[in-house]
């Protein structure tokens, strides 16, 4: 059992199951850019803001460009979504007041995605709100702010290495989850690691804080 003061969800394999939507938009963005697969796959790592791979990849002078059309693609396959297990039943169990959204998404892209598969965030932080993405600590430390919760009292979801590293230096507690990583790959950044939301159960509350009940 862990109590928190507010529970911070990454979107992408955590919430969503966007993976294959995900890889067929980045294969036909690097066909159409002439970038090397090999030196792609050398840059490319989930949870880090497009726009950051962009830059790795092409002249400072394309990456604008480059980094809106892929987000149109993206969008253009917003309605292959799905939520993942247990998404809809601990979000349901939760005050507004209690949880956010924390993608390295754009906003226009994150927004695509929580309305095709119908969430509806009190809070979606995104890459548009902050400086510097994943795995740096400012977009878990901004939704801390905007909840009024000290970083130390929320509890982070996130699948990927870039999302625990980032929960890990905003000083949150983080939970796992084996959605796109194993948990060899997870366990050293996590307090917990887990199958999917599935395996986790939220006291309902009016308010602050949440008690979260994990099942093995």
């Amino acid at each position: 059992m862990i109590s928190a003061q507010a529970l911070l969800f990454d979107m992408d394999g955590t919430l969503v199951d966007s993976g294959p939507a995900i890889e067929a938009s980045w294969a036909q963005w690097i066909g159409e850019y002439g970038i090397d697969r090999d030196r792609f796959e050398q840059v490319i790592g989930h949870g880090i803001p497009a726009r950051q791979i962009a830059a790795e990849l092409l002249p400072a002078d394309e990456v604008a460009a480059a980094t809106l059309r892929l987000e149109q693609l993206e969008i253009d396959r917003a309605p292959d979504l799905r939520v993942l297990p247990g998404t809809r039943e601990v979000l349901a169990s939760l005050p507004d007041e209690a949880w956010a959204i924390v993608t390295s998404c754009t906003r226009p892209l994150a927004e695509a995605r929580v309305k095709a598969v119908g969430i509806d965030p009190p809070l979606l932080i995104t890459a548009d709100d902050v400086t510097t993405g994943k795995p740096a600590p400012e977009p878990y430390l901004l939704a801390a702010r905007r909840l009024g919760a000290d970083p130390a009292d929320c509890l982070v979801f996130e699948d990927a290495p870039a999302g625990l590293a980032s929960a890990r230096a905003a000083g949150a507690r983080a939970v796992a989850l084996t959605t796109t990583a194993t948990a060899a790959e997870l366990q050293d950044a996590a307090e917990v690691v887990i199958a999917d939301l599935g395996s986790i159960e939220c006291d309902p509350a009016p308010e602050p804080p949440v008690t979260v009940h994990i099942r093995a």
